[in-house]
Protein backbone atom coordinates (compact mmCIF):
# COMPACT_ATOMS: atom_id res chain seq x y z
CA UNK A 1 0.00 0.00 0.00
CA UNK A 2 1.34 3.48 -1.08
CA UNK A 3 2.09 6.39 1.29
CA UNK A 4 -1.12 8.47 0.95
CA UNK A 5 -3.40 5.17 0.68
CA UNK A 6 -2.03 4.35 3.73
CA UNK A 7 -2.02 7.39 5.23
CA UNK A 8 -5.99 7.75 4.14
CA UNK A 9 -6.93 4.64 5.91
CA UNK A 10 -5.73 5.92 9.08
CA UNK A 11 -7.95 8.91 8.66
CA UNK A 12 -10.87 6.92 7.64
CA UNK A 13 -10.90 4.39 10.15
CA UNK A 14 -10.27 7.38 13.15
CA UNK A 15 -13.19 9.18 11.60
CA UNK A 16 -15.47 6.08 12.16
CA UNK A 17 -14.09 5.81 15.95
CA UNK A 18 -14.30 9.38 16.03
CA UNK A 19 -17.44 9.36 14.87
CA UNK A 20 -18.84 6.45 16.97
CA UNK A 21 -16.96 6.86 20.60
CA UNK A 22 -16.32 10.81 20.65
CA UNK A 23 -12.65 12.00 20.17
CA UNK A 24 -11.63 12.12 23.19
CA UNK A 25 -13.11 8.58 23.94
CA UNK A 26 -10.89 7.36 21.59
CA UNK A 27 -6.98 6.25 21.51
CA UNK A 28 -4.02 6.04 19.50
CA UNK A 29 -4.48 2.62 20.35
CA UNK A 30 -7.87 2.25 19.34
CA UNK A 31 -7.04 3.50 15.33
CA UNK A 32 -4.00 1.43 15.27
CA UNK A 33 -5.86 -1.93 16.41
CA UNK A 34 -8.80 -0.63 14.13
CA UNK A 35 -6.77 -0.29 10.71
CA UNK A 36 -4.59 -3.40 11.02
CA UNK A 37 -1.61 -1.64 10.82
CA UNK A 38 -0.13 -1.28 14.26
CA UNK A 39 0.75 1.65 16.40
CA UNK A 40 4.60 2.24 14.61
CA UNK A 41 2.68 2.73 11.53
CA UNK A 42 0.40 5.59 13.32
CA UNK A 43 3.12 6.63 14.88
CA UNK A 44 4.74 7.90 11.46
CA UNK A 45 2.21 9.15 9.95
CA UNK A 46 0.46 10.89 13.08
CA UNK A 47 2.51 12.53 16.30
CA UNK A 48 -0.50 13.07 18.20
CA UNK A 49 -4.39 12.08 18.30
CA UNK A 50 -4.66 16.18 17.70
CA UNK A 51 -2.82 14.93 14.70
CA UNK A 52 -5.13 12.60 13.60
CA UNK A 53 -8.23 14.68 14.36
CA UNK A 54 -7.06 17.92 12.26
CA UNK A 55 -6.65 15.24 9.28
CA UNK A 56 -9.93 14.40 9.84
CA UNK A 57 -11.36 17.67 9.49
CA UNK A 58 -8.84 18.59 6.48
CA UNK A 59 -10.23 15.19 4.86
CA UNK A 60 -13.95 16.02 5.46
CA UNK A 61 -13.42 19.92 4.21
CA UNK A 62 -11.54 18.62 1.06
CA UNK A 63 -14.44 16.53 -0.31
CA UNK A 64 -16.20 20.05 0.59
CA UNK A 65 -14.23 22.08 -1.55
CA UNK A 66 -14.16 18.97 -4.19
CA UNK A 67 -18.43 19.59 -4.22
CA UNK A 68 -17.95 23.44 -4.47
CA UNK A 69 -15.70 23.07 -7.49
CA UNK A 70 -18.21 20.33 -9.07
CA UNK A 71 -21.23 23.16 -8.93
CA UNK A 72 -18.98 25.94 -10.69
CA UNK A 73 -17.79 23.19 -13.32
CA UNK A 74 -21.74 23.08 -14.11
CA UNK A 75 -23.37 25.10 -17.10
CA UNK A 76 -25.31 27.61 -15.08
CA UNK A 77 -25.27 31.53 -15.14
CA UNK A 78 -23.12 32.69 -12.21
CA UNK A 79 -26.37 34.41 -10.47
CA UNK A 80 -27.47 30.63 -10.28
CA UNK A 81 -24.25 29.44 -9.11
CA UNK A 82 -23.75 31.79 -6.42
CA UNK A 83 -27.19 30.33 -4.82
CA UNK A 84 -26.12 26.30 -5.15
CA UNK A 85 -22.77 27.09 -3.84
CA UNK A 86 -24.29 28.40 -0.53
CA UNK A 87 -26.36 25.47 -0.46
CA UNK A 88 -23.64 23.05 -1.26
CA UNK A 89 -21.85 24.54 0.83
CA UNK A 90 -23.99 24.85 4.10
CA UNK A 91 -26.00 21.63 3.50
CA UNK A 92 -21.78 19.63 3.06
CA UNK A 93 -20.78 21.61 6.48
CA UNK A 94 -24.42 19.99 8.24
CA UNK A 95 -23.69 16.56 6.39
CA UNK A 96 -20.20 16.02 8.06
CA UNK A 97 -21.06 17.37 11.35
CA UNK A 98 -24.30 15.07 11.55
CA UNK A 99 -22.61 12.15 10.34
CA UNK A 100 -19.68 12.16 12.81
CA UNK A 101 -22.04 12.06 15.33
CA UNK A 102 -20.12 12.37 18.81
CA UNK A 103 -17.35 14.45 16.79
CA UNK A 104 -20.09 17.04 17.12
CA UNK A 105 -19.57 18.04 20.28
CA UNK A 106 -16.15 18.28 19.45
CA UNK A 107 -16.67 20.70 16.43
CA UNK A 108 -18.76 23.38 18.15
CA UNK A 109 -16.11 22.94 21.46
CA UNK A 110 -12.89 23.33 19.47
CA UNK A 111 -14.36 25.84 16.60
CA UNK A 112 -11.53 27.54 16.58
CA UNK A 113 -8.81 24.55 16.68
CA UNK A 114 -10.65 24.14 13.29
CA UNK A 115 -10.55 26.80 11.93
CA UNK A 116 -6.79 26.80 11.62
CA UNK A 117 -7.07 23.06 9.08
CA UNK A 118 -10.06 24.79 7.48
CA UNK A 119 -7.50 28.05 6.47
CA UNK A 120 -6.67 26.19 2.77
CA UNK A 121 -10.63 25.38 1.94
CA UNK A 122 -12.03 29.17 2.79
CA UNK A 123 -8.62 30.29 0.21
CA UNK A 124 -10.37 28.22 -2.06
CA UNK A 125 -13.43 28.68 -1.85
CA UNK A 126 -12.86 33.08 -1.72
CA UNK A 127 -11.46 32.00 -5.11
CA UNK A 128 -14.24 30.09 -6.33
CA UNK A 129 -16.62 33.31 -5.25
CA UNK A 130 -13.85 35.80 -7.03
CA UNK A 131 -14.20 33.54 -9.97
CA UNK A 132 -17.84 33.68 -10.19
CA UNK A 133 -18.35 37.08 -9.46
CA UNK A 134 -15.77 37.89 -12.17
CA UNK A 135 -17.62 36.23 -15.09
CA UNK A 136 -21.44 37.73 -13.54
CA UNK A 137 -19.84 41.15 -13.38
CA UNK A 138 -18.46 40.51 -16.96
CA UNK A 139 -22.07 39.44 -18.61
CA UNK A 140 -23.82 42.25 -16.70
CA UNK A 141 -25.36 39.92 -13.81
CA UNK A 142 -23.70 42.26 -11.16
CA UNK A 143 -23.32 45.23 -10.16
CA UNK A 144 -20.03 45.09 -8.20
CA UNK A 145 -17.20 47.75 -7.63
CA UNK A 146 -14.73 45.48 -5.55
CA UNK A 147 -14.78 41.88 -6.57
CA UNK A 148 -12.54 40.74 -4.09
CA UNK A 149 -14.04 42.59 -1.07
CA UNK A 150 -17.34 40.84 -2.17
CA UNK A 151 -16.24 37.59 -2.38
CA UNK A 152 -14.81 37.77 1.72
CA UNK A 153 -17.67 39.38 2.33
CA UNK A 154 -19.88 36.59 0.97
CA UNK A 155 -17.48 33.65 2.29
CA UNK A 156 -17.56 35.09 5.74
CA UNK A 157 -21.24 36.11 5.76
CA UNK A 158 -21.73 32.14 4.79
CA UNK A 159 -18.95 31.14 7.09
CA UNK A 160 -20.89 33.00 9.89
CA UNK A 161 -24.24 30.79 9.46
CA UNK A 162 -22.66 27.23 9.70
CA UNK A 163 -23.79 26.39 13.33
CA UNK A 164 -27.18 28.21 13.59
CA UNK A 165 -27.85 26.18 10.00
CA UNK A 166 -26.22 22.85 11.08
CA UNK A 167 -28.61 23.45 14.25
CA UNK A 168 -31.47 24.48 12.66
CA UNK A 169 -32.28 27.81 14.22
CA UNK A 170 -32.60 29.11 10.61
CA UNK A 171 -36.36 29.58 9.40
CA UNK A 172 -37.57 26.83 11.28
CA UNK A 173 -40.74 27.87 10.61
CA UNK A 174 -40.27 28.31 6.95
CA UNK A 175 -40.54 25.67 3.55
CA UNK A 176 -37.61 25.13 2.46
CA UNK A 177 -38.42 26.19 -0.84
CA UNK A 178 -39.18 29.46 0.70
CA UNK A 179 -35.56 29.92 3.02
CA UNK A 180 -33.98 30.08 -0.29
CA UNK A 181 -36.09 32.91 -1.81
CA UNK A 182 -35.00 34.59 1.07
CA UNK A 183 -31.75 33.51 0.86
CA UNK A 184 -32.18 34.74 -2.81
CA UNK A 185 -33.12 38.31 -2.19
CA UNK A 186 -30.61 39.03 0.15
CA UNK A 187 -27.93 37.72 -2.43
CA UNK A 188 -28.99 38.98 -5.10
CA UNK A 189 -29.65 42.44 -3.68
CA UNK A 190 -25.97 42.77 -2.18
CA UNK A 191 -24.66 41.51 -5.78
CA UNK A 192 -27.02 44.26 -7.32
CA UNK A 193 -28.41 41.30 -9.70
CA UNK A 194 -30.18 42.76 -12.72
CA UNK A 195 -33.37 41.19 -14.76
CA UNK A 196 -32.35 37.99 -16.32
CA UNK A 197 -34.56 37.03 -19.07
CA UNK A 198 -37.16 34.58 -17.47
CA UNK A 199 -36.51 34.87 -14.30
CA UNK A 200 -38.00 36.99 -11.43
Amino acid sequence: MTVSKTRAKLVDVARQLFAKNGVDETTMNDIALASKKGRRTLYTYFKSKEEVYMAVVESELEILSSSLEKVVAEKMSPDQTILKMIETHLDAIKMVVLRNGTMRAGFFRDIWRVERVRRNFDVREIRLFRQILTEGKEQGLFEIDNIDIMADILHYCIKGIEVPYIRGQIGEELEENKGWEYVAKIVYGVLGRKGVPGQK
